[in-house]
């Protein structure tokens, strides 16, 4: 299967799957907004929401890298920019994630 087949493919599903997390976020993001510290530290204590959460964020971050690449195959055009561009992207991509999937089970 071709590269640009597959990033397609990914980032169908990704979208697919952000929507209803996206919803989900949205609505308890609106419940919480008010509240006090401790009551949004309640919300991320709980395993589903912290559960929902991490996944809410490992795939947007993956759903945006993709985007962004795309951006890079289109407008840059000099390579060796564009890989150091694409490899900074996929860096970030892992990185922040990661450092909010360990902070988050420390609330």
């Amino acid at each position: 299967m071709i590269n640009a087949t597959k990033k397609w493919i990914f980032l169908k599903i990704s979208s697919a799957i952000l929507i209803p997390l996206m919803l989900w976020f949205i609505i308890n993001f609106i419940k919480i907004y008010d509240k006090e510290y401790i009551n949004v530290v309640d919300f991320f204590a709980n395993s589903f929401s912290k559960f929902l959460f991490i996944i809410f964020i490992i795939n947007a971050y993956f759903f945006s890298a993709l985007s962004i690449t795309e951006i890079f195959e289109d407008y840059i055009k000099n390579n060796k920019i564009k890989n150091v561009a694409n490899k900074l992207l996929y860096a970030s991509a892992v990185v922040i994630p990661l450092i909010t999937i360990i902070l988050i089970p420390n609330l």
